[in-house]
């Protein structure tokens, strides 16, 4: 019987598929550990990433309430493409099969990354091809003008209340932690404008090649969505290569990962996962969802 050496079994590929989660514009991952914890107990090797430039990172445990978050300089969104696609060559290195999921702007860096990347499936949640929810202000037909160099370099726009919470509890401890830190699992208080003005080119050059990206692929959207309405959603139905799996929710806003539905969110997302990019021995026992988070929703093919 031939021996088996250390280097033998750490060079096999581990048979598990993995999982890629891309938070939103200048926020965080913690938007996404719900999602995460759910398909990690479902047998998944799931990497919820911070990427520089990209997001905003919360300020050091301990340290004074009045710091500012650490912000990064804003690179061209090719530079965001790069490191999502560094860290899936890094789990595809490991793993057969890298699925792909991602929250507002995150989930349109996921169709960006698609593009360069063979994505096992999509996890589209919240996504922002368009800026017209209904908390959306008005003055947003001049944010072209912030774009203009040098303003796009010191201008920033700040968010407001509901900040895509509707659960009134959750958006009270979502405003509390941006008055503390400036930074919250929602995301920062304020959004630069040099910021804006790669997600939007990013956004265009997403949108252009749709019709690219035949990656299974399920969309996650709010019917009240405060921040990308249902334009967004029919865009993808129409325009990806493969019809998406849509599933409307009615009791959340923009962060659907975070409000009060969280659990049917991550029950969907799991489910559809599951049936495209199957665990070969799922865990009997998957985690279990409270009795408070609302499950019902609207599923379309």
């Amino acid at each position: 019987m031939p021996n088996t050496t250390l280097t033998d079994v750490s060079s096999r590929p581990d048979p598990r598929p993995a999982v890629l989660l891309l938070h939103g514009l200048c926020a965080n991952p913690l938007e996404m550990m719900p999602l995460a914890r759910a398909l990690r107990d479902a047998g998944y090797v799931v990497e919820a990433p911070a990427l520089d430039g990209y997001g905003v990172v919360p300020p050091v445990a301990g340290a004074p309430a009045a710091d500012k978050p650490v912000r990064r300089a804003v690179p061209p969104f090719e530079q965001w493409v790069e490191m999502a696609a560094a860290h899936f060559d890094a789990l595809a290195a490991k793993h057969a099969r890298v699925a792909v999921g991602g929250l507002s702007m995150g989930a349109v860096l996921a169709l960006a990354l698609a593009l360069k990347r063979p994505a096992a499936a999509l996890m589209l949640l919240s996504t922002s091809l368009h800026f017209d929810g209904w908390n959306v202000s008005p003055w947003r037909r001049l944010l072209p003008l912030a774009y203009v160099p040098p303003l796009r370099q010191w201008l920033a726009f700040r968010e407001t209340p509901p900040y895509g919470i509707k659960n009134e509890r959750l958006r009270e401890w979502v405003a509390q932690a941006m008055n503390a830190s400036h930074v919250s699992a929602a995301g920062a208080d304020r959004l630069p404008a040099a910021s804006l003005y790669q997600a939007s080119r990013m956004i265009r050059l997403v949108r252009r090649r749709l019709h690219e990206i035949d990656a299974p692929a399920v969309v996650l959207h709010a019917s009240e969505d405060d921040v990308s309405g249902p334009r967004s959603v029919l865009e993808l139905q129409r325009h990806l290569a493969t019809t998406p799996e849509v599933h409307w929710f009615h009791h959340s806003y923009h962060m659907l990962t975070l409000d009060n539905e969280r659990g049917a969110v991550t029950q969907a997302a799991r489910q559809f996962l599951q049936r495209m990019v199957p665990v070969e021995a799922l865990s009997e026992s998957l985690s279990p969802l409270t009795t408070t988070e609302d499950l019902r929703h609207e599923q379309h093919a």
